[in-house]
């Protein structure tokens, strides 16, 4: 595989990076350093959908049709990378990268016109309802239930009641794309639809849910005789378990992993030039922990070449596949590894675990030591989701062995 950039992707690289220089805000990127989670706050995060979306770059997954840019996937790969380099908080994928390749690849014209328009100027923000108290990995036991009924005036809708879990972002959305089950007489997958919600429907609650971080990120989502209108359902009923694959390999190989994770790694190893190692030297200069970090790298490196080689398949018109699992399983190991290293970079200033959020702005709890150390602890917690969401590391590992391996 010829990794070398062409002089036009090298000219387009370096308009990314002057775009960024010239208008990542300075609180956005602030914001986004001293965010635990993967999803930052919609304050930051819509800032900066803005100003993308001002630029027209906002869909640069997105074919041109659409609203997008129509890059090529190399464009689009080195998009995220410059932009994981620059410190710039990550989209809000929920809408741009989940929910838009649905909408055009299943939805019908009037869902394209009336949904991708407003994903892109921020006029709605989405959630995802799929894990339920009782289908988690096992997505497909999932028993939220919509049944078709004729309204009042003559309106055909369905009327949803059930639970979703681990909802994230829930609490700031307006609207939330789900997994519901129409047909309770068939195989389990076979009767699964894909529905859209409007949260301020009556009989939608929101419970939130704190992690053991102190983030609130996630939510249960209650449904209790939610009336929706029939024109909500994407594609045909019985079609969301084939739905649901299409946006769970987006959502587990939609994106690049490696660069985001090399800036961090870059982070830990410039802070561990300015520890001491408790014996008047610096931590970067021990073996073990110069090892510990070389062992990260590679593993960073390794997994941008599976993620470029993911990309040229792309790029060739083929479908990313259950290659993505082996991305997924990678960048999460890697996520928590990294965030250890943080946690023992600081020593006992690592583990200070201030529940007040936001970290970043004027109303900011003062840090012990530093901002890395205030920030060790939440981010080392919160990674440790990584391995369970968007499929957990035994589903990924399951996918790897019959898919990839052809065990």
């Amino acid at each position: 595989m010829d990794i070398d950039l062409s002089p036009e992707d090298a000219a387009f690289r370096e308009e990314v990076r002057a775009f960024l220089r010239d208008n990542l805000p300075d609180a956005v990127k602030a914001g986004a350093a001293a965010t635990p989670s993967v999803f930052v706050e919609p304050e930051i995060g819509q800032v900066w959908n803005a100003v993308l979306n001002e630029r027209g770059w906002l869909g640069y997954q997105w074919p041109k049709e659409y609203g997008g840019t129509g890059w090529t996937p190399l464009q689009r790969y080195l998009f995220e990378k410059e932009c994981a380099l620059a410190g710039a908080p990550n989209l809000t994928v929920l809408g741009l990268k989940l929910l838009a390749p649905v909408i055009w690849t299943f939805g019908n014209e009037a869902q394209k016109a009336f949904y991708l328009p407003r994903i892109l100027s921020g006029e709605d923000y989405w959630c995802q309802g799929f894990s339920e108290p009782g289908a988690g990995s096992d997505l497909a036991g999932l028993k939220t239930r919509a049944v078709r009924a004729k309204a009042d005036d003559g309106g055909d809708n369905y009327v949803v009641n059930g639970s979703k879990i681990w909802t994230t972002h829930a609490h700031h959305a307006n609207r939330m794309f789900t997994l519901v089950r129409t047909n309770p007489d068939v195989k389990k997958q076979a009767g699964i639809s894909f529905l859209l919600i409007d949260l301020d429907t009556p009989g939608v609650s929101v419970r939130p849910i704190l992690t053991v971080a102190g983030d609130h990120e996630v939510n249960q989502v209650f449904l209790e005789n939610v009336v929706v209108p029939a024109a909500n359902l994407v594609g045909e009923e019985g079609q969301g378990w084939t739905i649901a694959k299409f946006l769970l390999e987006n959502e587990r190989g939609g994106s690049c992993h490696a660069p985001k994770l090399g800036y961090d790694l870059d982070q830990v190893e410039r802070a561990a030039r300015e520890e001491g190692d408790g014996r008047g030297g610096k931590l970067a200069d021990q073996v073990e922990w110069r090892r510990r970090v070389a062992r990260a790298r590679l593993g960073v490196e390794a997994l941008e070449m599976i993620e470029l080689k993911i990309m040229s398949e792309i790029a060739k018109g083929r479908k990313p596949g259950p290659q993505t699992s082996l991305t997924k399983l990678l960048a999460s190991n890697l996520r928590q590894e990294i965030d250890l290293l943080a946690v023992d970079l600081y020593g006992p200033a690592g583990l200070q675990l201030d529940m007040t959020r936001p970290l970043y702005g004027e109303t900011a709890p003062e840090p012990i030591h530093s901002n890395g150390a205030q920030l060790a602890a939440p981010r080392y917690l919160n990674s440790r989701a990584w391995t369970i969401f968007g499929g957990t590391n035994e589903v990924q590992s399951t996918i790897i062995a019959k898919s990839v391996l052809g065990l």
